[in-house]
């Protein structure tokens, strides 16, 4: 393994036990993950995006809470929360929100913006906005 590593070319899996496996980000990595790792049941995705337009659809994860946090530029988190919408303004590098499971949630980008996600991937669920 060549070091350092960079998390805007590569992703790392966390095992439930902990041990960390580093992905390659290529066209290819969505369908290795699940051939990989299955259902992704006790799996944590660490990865960075780089977002300049809003995204396409919701997400949700029904396993655990979700780990968002900016490193760069701006976006609005939009969370469909069970006591009513909520938005989350992140303009700070440093600054995140945890999303607890099983909340859809959507982000708005005004601006070239850096996230870094820890996510449990394990039966994430998108829909169109």
């Amino acid at each position: 393994m060549k070091l350092p590593l960079n998390l805007l070319k590569d992703f790392v899996v966390m095992s439930p036990n902990k041990a960390a496996t580093v992905e390659r980000f290529d066209p290819g990595l969505y369908e290795r993950l699940d051939k990989t790792y299955g259902s992704f049941e006790g799996h944590d995705l660490i990865s960075c995006h780089e977002f300049d337009v809003d995204w396409p659809s919701w997400e949700m994860h029904p396993h655990g809470d979700e780990i968002v946090v900016l490193l760069a530029g701006s976006t609005t988190f939009h969370l469909q929360a069970e006591d009513g919408d909520k938005t989350i303004e992140l303009s700070e590098p440093g600054q995140y929100v945890i999303v607890p499971k099983g909340i859809w949630h959507t982000a708005k980008t005004p601006e070239f913006s850096r996230v870094l996600f820890i996510t449990p991937g394990q039966e994430t669920q998108n829909r169109a906005l």
